[in-house]
């Protein structure tokens, strides 16, 4: 019984607040429009300062990035890696079957012995053969032909050597390491697969080296030269979307078919989540030239909070307080972000005062 009345006395609690909690929103609800817009927070749209920001689209490219082929016909009979592993420079990336080049390596060590070997005789008889000219016990053709035999093994030797030495450098070929420190982005071959000169075995990047790649109007990249620039990786966290480039560079051509010039920025290194081939946005900075006075004032750019923004569905807008107080949903596009303020491009006039609170706007209409 003490357990049910405890009960009973929770649940006259909950319905009483219950039911002060809707008489308090009746007569919210019952107050007049004018009122309940005053009560909103409304902060008026922001011209933006001298500076526009403009975003072109880029790509992030790979500044040392490589197509390891081969260099030697074979069957590839062990592969170390595979897409994505981190490789060290020198590292064992895959072998190709090296038994016949094998063969080839020991024939020729084997002949290099022979060579050293008739050397050794050659040198010895030469030599017994000046000692004999000095006491004139031979002739000097004799003499002559003795150092010729001696020069002539001297060389052969020589050869088989190189020979020797190439068929070991060949070899080598068969056994396919990491030319630098980086990631595996692709490998086209497996086990089994046939090499063949030429043919790609797979492809590295180098992580800590990569840059963005965008196409510039020229009228742009003229103005912007040499002003701060920022890279907007959509695919990045919010926390980590924006990255300031270490340097930028303009190449000195322009493409005669779009009037473009091509604008590298080169980023830090250790990013985490960037690859090559990623699409990514290029901010560059220009003067403004309405803020600056100049003749189009329509050209200003404008920032509202973030917080005021209201995304439903595919609509991305806000609430505009009308000149009779009402707030109304208005649908706009929207720019850059820079820290707790966002840019709108188009659909929001300059001064026109916008609702901070969206959720409390929605409750007002």
């Amino acid at each position: 019984m003490p357990q049910a009345r405890t009960t009973l006395a929770a649940l006259s609690l909950s319905l009483a607040l219950a039911f002060t909690l809707a008489i308090a929103a009746a007569g919210l609800l019952a107050l007049p429009l004018p009122v309940l817009a005053q009560a909103l927070r409304a902060a008026p749209a922001l011209p933006g300062t001298g500076t526009v920001a403009a975003g072109y689209d880029g790509v992030v490219e790979a500044v040392r990035q490589t197509v390891v082929a081969a260099q030697v016909q074979g069957a590839v009979v062990q592969l170390d890696v595979k897409v994505g592993d981190r490789v060290k420079a020198g590292q064992l990336l895959l072998r190709i079957d090296a038994r016949a080049a094998d063969q080839n390596t020991a024939a020729s060590d084997a002949q290099v012995q022979a060579a050293r070997a008739a050397l050794d005789v050659a040198a010895k008889d030469f030599e017994r053969q000046q000692q004999l000219f000095q006491k004139s016990y031979i002739s000097q053709a004799a003499l002559e032909r003795a150092e010729a035999g001696f020069k002539s093994a001297q060389a052969q030797a020589n050869t088989q050597m190189a020979q020797a030495g190439a068929a070991r450098t060949q070899s080598g070929f068969y056994l396919v390491r990491a030319p630098f420190a980086g990631v595996v982005a692709e490998v086209p071959v497996a086990l089994g697969d046939m090499a063949m000169p030429g043919r790609p075995l797979l492809t590295l990047y180098d992580p800590d080296a990569l840059r963005v790649s965008a196409a510039v109007p020229q009228s742009v990249a003229l103005q912007a030269g040499g002003t701060p620039a920022r890279v907007e990786v959509p695919g990045l966290p919010a926390a980590q979307a924006w990255i300031t480039p270490t340097r930028t560079q303009t190449l000195p051509t322009v493409d005669a078919a779009t009037h473009t010039v091509q604008l590298r920025a080169d980023l830090p290194a250790g990013l985490a989540g960037v690859a090559p081939g990623m699409f990514v946005r290029l901010w560059l900075t220009q003067p403004n030239a309405a803020a600056a006075g100049g003749s189009s004032p329509a050209s200003a750019t404008l920032t509202v909070p973030t917080q005021a923004i209201v995304r439903r569905a595919e609509m991305t807008g806000l609430y505009v307080l009308a000149p009779n107080g009402k707030p109304v949903l208005r649908q706009v596009r929207l720019g850059r972000v820079d820290g707790d303020r966002v840019e709108v491009l188009s659909g929001l006039m300059a001064g026109e005062p916008v609702v901070a609170d969206p959720q409390s706007a929605a409750r007002t209409r």
